[in-house]
């Protein structure tokens, strides 16, 4: 069965020793790669939650419910699904993971991610001819700062939290690995609750730019895996936009309460709308 991975709460890796504005650019580069994919983020146009009785979803064809065994779908040779490569013309069960991987439905040049949120099932329709893709020409950002490269260090300390969503009534269960602690450039020691991301950190969190030069919501940057002794590089101008900063549609967690620096981090990206 075909999946899409949810990368909603991923950010790019910082690279060993990526600290100079040539490893920068190339990760801006990379980035502006990713968010050109034909069905990557930018190109969400819908997100339709499912009841439990089949019904129509937006404009994608075939009927559609939330059961008690998966999500269903029943689709005719005329609806033009496809599912594994495979014509769907009958009715299926599709099992997505819940804030994880979703199913992908080929339908013509979109591709319709089935999810499935605290429980609640939806569609995320990824349409090619996106305006927001076709617009898109790179993500603003602070002009790149050394002062924002920072050495950390990881308090180690596993615990289950829960985060909220910039939708309402979503949460999602998360494995906080510590606090990273860090001197800022005004030369005040902060703290970041940080959460496991694959064999990485991720820190979620805002700042006094948020929602004024940077996103409303929230950013997002990926650090490696601490040394034995616990170091991290905290590299603040790769800090970046999560989906929801481009698009209604996504589903992004929110940061661990407490991960709101007080300072203005200009770096990173900004606002991209």
């Amino acid at each position: 069965m075909t999946t899409t991975s949810t990368t909603s709460t991923t950010s790019t890796p910082v690279p060993a020793g990526g600290a100079a504005p040539a490893d920068w650019e190339a990760w801006r580069a990379r980035r502006t790669e990713v968010l050109s994919d034909p069905h990557g983020w930018l190109s969400l146009t819908a997100l339709h939650w499912l009841g439990r009785t089949p019904a129509r979803a937006g404009d994608v064809p075939g009927q559609w419910w939330a059961g008690a065994d998966g999500v269903h779908v029943r689709a005719g040779a005329g609806d033009g699904l496809v599912l594994d490569g495979e014509p769907l013309t009958d009715e299926r069960v599709l099992h997505p993971v819940d804030d994880g991987a979703g199913v992908t439905v080929v339908a013509g040049e979109r591709h319709v991610e089935v999810l499935l949120r605290s429980g609640n099932a939806g569609l995320r329709v990824r349409d090619p001819r996106s305006p927001v893709l076709a617009a898109f020409t790179g993500v603003p950002v602070f002009a790149f700062d050394g002062r924002w490269v920072l050495d950390g260090r990881l308090e180690a300390e596993e615990d289950e939290v829960v985060v909220g969503s910039v939708v309402a009534g979503l949460t999602q269960a998360r494995t906080a690995a510590g606090r990273v602690r860090f001197t800022t450039p005004d030369g005040v020691e902060r703290s970041l609750l940080a959460l496991r991301s694959g064999d990485g950190l991720q820190l979620l969190f805002t700042d006094l730019t948020t929602g004024v030069s940077s996103s409303p919501t929230a950013r997002s940057m990926t650090v490696p895996a601490p040394g034995p002794d616990g170091r991290v590089v905290v590299d603040l101008n790769r800090a970046q936009n999560l989906p929801c900063a481009f698009t209604d549609h996504a589903t992004c967690p929110l940061p661990p309460a407490g991960n709101r620096l007080d300072v203005a981090v200009e770096a990173g990206e900004r606002a991209p709308r």
